[in-house]
């Protein structure tokens, strides 16, 4: 091509992208600088570094990009070693299946090609990034832990589109008023919402402390320090928060709630915030609700066999009520939304009250709970039955008043669905037994359970074999399994070396048969329960726990954690038979 055979002044001018005086200007500074005459073009001013890329990837053949922030995936970053970066000028950004799409100062070096791929494992497709545009992202992405200062300066607002917050007159202006308006402020909390999305987390923590402000985030149900800024900041953080969270920032003794919608690495999603007072300042709290990692699906969740298969005999009863129990951050709601997504259909009016809603679901009516205005669980669930509706779910059955309303919603023709804390199954019975349901009313209307929760499972990236102890085999059952292999993960860069990568639901389903009927006539306990259950099919927690150790996908451990609370003496009996 005509472009290669000439200099790049020369290409620069002939495209219009220069005049030939910025030319000769350039060129007279580039002899002092030593600096390469593009990037003296750029740091000039006269010359964007959008262009110079694009011209210098058009005259090697090869792709070229400006690093800026959501374009680099950070678990991605670190998969080569900072002084191999360094060394070889390059920066992952993200990957596709096997193909690594790296940022290189010379995307033609066959050797640093050769070199990446070596290191990685994968495919690269290279692209040209300038020097100086990779070392600023090298020492963001690749510093040994989240430097604030590093930060700062960088995260440009518009990565997170927050809506628009309507003025309030809310008296002078303060300094603390001034410094939240401040871009460091801003670009912190952006920085904040930003690496809680990329990392999966779903919860953010913004406590006070005597000498910072500590910053952690909840991934697959463990804190884990995200960074400590300063003390002086925190008071200065907390208000930008409450701003976009449309709470009152003059407020400071008082719980608080907002939300906010956010758009950010082009994901929409929502946050909840709480705020709390504290003797050294208020903490915040911020649930993150990203509708993209939403599974509706029964079986990805983790509903397999014959569980999935009895919960679905359940959901396709006409009219009863179904309970999810567990306790909180197990995962029931994501299973009720679940089951509407599985009954949804145009010949079906379903209608749900929550607190809060947390998940918008097409072509279902859903209700916000909200007691500031006496709207409460079973104010709205009364008014639902005027609303013609077939299927209602109840966000979770807090009080004996909505108990009651929602076993006479169940008893007049509508499929009723909820949730409620108990630890398993059998402790649901006696739960509405002692709020005063009767129990003629509850065995006429309770079509079964669930109860679940929710396990870690293994990082595929770090997963290694090993004999548990002799202890751990048997609190399992399995004390003759002393020479089988099982799995764990070492832990790694990719799981934080926590061993553990996203997780699964563990479930026991308990339809009400004939003789749990009858059971229910006499106010059965949780024992008399479970000795009709062990002459039936079916199959605890800890029973349905084991099932996924035994497919390698949680070690026993996890599942001896989180299963600890099912206290049936059935258990052994099950696995061991």
């Amino acid at each position: 091509m005509i472009g290669q055979t000439k200099k790049l002044g020369e290409q620069l001018v002939a495209e219009g992208a220069i005049t030939s005086n910025q030319l000769e200007q350039a060129l007279a500074n580039q002899g002092s600088s030593g600096e390469r005459l593009g990037q003296t073009l750029v740091e000039m001013g006269l010359l964007s570094a959008t262009t110079l890329v694009n011209t210098l990837a058009h005259r090697m053949g090869v792709k070229g990009c400006v690093l800026r922030h959501g374009l680099i995936d950070p678990k991605i970053a670190r998969m080569i070693d900072k002084e191999e970066a360094l060394r070889l000028r390059a920066l992952p950004l993200f990957k596709i299946r096997d193909v690594l799409t790296v940022a290189m100062a010379e995307p033609q070096s066959l050797p640093a090609i050769d070199r990446l791929q070596y290191l990685t494992g994968c495919q690269i497709r290279p692209v040209l990034s300038l020097e100086k545009n990779i070392e600023e992202y090298q020492a963001k992405y690749l510093a040994d832990e989240v430097k604030v200062d590093a930060f700062l300066a960088s995260i440009e607002e518009s990565d997170v589109k927050i809506s628009e917050v309507e003025a309030v007159d809310e008296g002078p202006i303060t300094e603390l008023d001034r410094m939240v308006d401040g871009s460091p402020i801003v670009n912190l909390v952006n920085l904040v919402i930003l690496t809680a999305l990329r990392d999966g987390a779903s919860d953010i923590h913004v406590e006070p402390s005597r000498h910072s402000t500590r910053i952690r985030y909840r991934i697959d149900g463990s804190l884990r320090m995200l960074m400590s800024p300063p003390v002086t900041m925190h008071a200065a953080i907390v208000s930008r928060v409450k701003v976009i969270g449309r709470m009152d920032i003059s407020e400071k003794r008082l719980p608080q709630e907002g939300r906010v919608h956010v758009v950010a690495d082009g994901h929409e999603i929502d946050l909840r915030v709480s705020t709390m007072p504290t003797i050294l300042g208020e903490k915040v709290v911020i649930r993150v609700l990203d509708k993209s990692n939403l599974r509706l699906e029964l079986t990805d969740l983790g509903l397999r066999g014959m569980p999935l298969a009895r919960f679905k005999d359940m959901l396709r009863q006409p009219h009863g009520l179904v309970l999810v129990a567990g306790p909180t951050g197990s995962g029931k709601t994501t299973t009720l939304y679940s089951a509407l997504d599985l009954l949804r259909d145009e010949e079906t009016n379903i209608v749900t009250v929550e607190d809060p809603v947390e998940y918008q679901l097409e072509g279902i009516n859903q209700i916000q709970v909200n007691t500031g205005v006496g709207l409460t669980f079973a104010r709205a669930l009364r008014s639902i039955l005027r609303q013609d509706p077939d299927i209602i779910m109840v966000g979770e059955i807090r009080d004996q008043d909505t108990a009651h309303v929602a076993v006479q919603a169940a008893l007049t023709g509508h499929l009723v669905l909820s949730t409620i804390h108990t630890n398993d199954c059998p402790g649901v019975i006696t739960r509405l037994l002692d709020m005063g349901i009767e129990p003629f009313l509850l065995s006429s209307a309770l079509i079964g359970s669930v109860s679940q929760r929710l396990a870690r499972t293994i990082c595929s990236h770090c997963q290694t074999a090993y004999y548990p102890t002799p202890d751990l085999l048997e609190r399992a059952g399995w004390s003759d399994r002393q020479d089988i292999v099982f799995q764990r993960g070492e832990g790694c860069r990719h799981c934080h070396n926590s061993g553990f990568k996203g997780r699964i639901g563990i479930y026991e389903v308990m339809p009400i048969d004939v003789g749990l009927e009858r059971l229910i006539h006499d106010r059965p306990d949780e024992k008399q329960i479970r000795d009709h259950l062990s002459t039936t099919e079916f199959t605890s927690l800890r029973f349905e726990g084991l099932k996924i150790v035994e497919a390698g996908q949680a070690s026993l451990e996890e599942i001896l954690r989180v299963t600890a609370a099912d206290r049936a003496e059935m258990v052994v009996e099950e696995v061991t038979s």
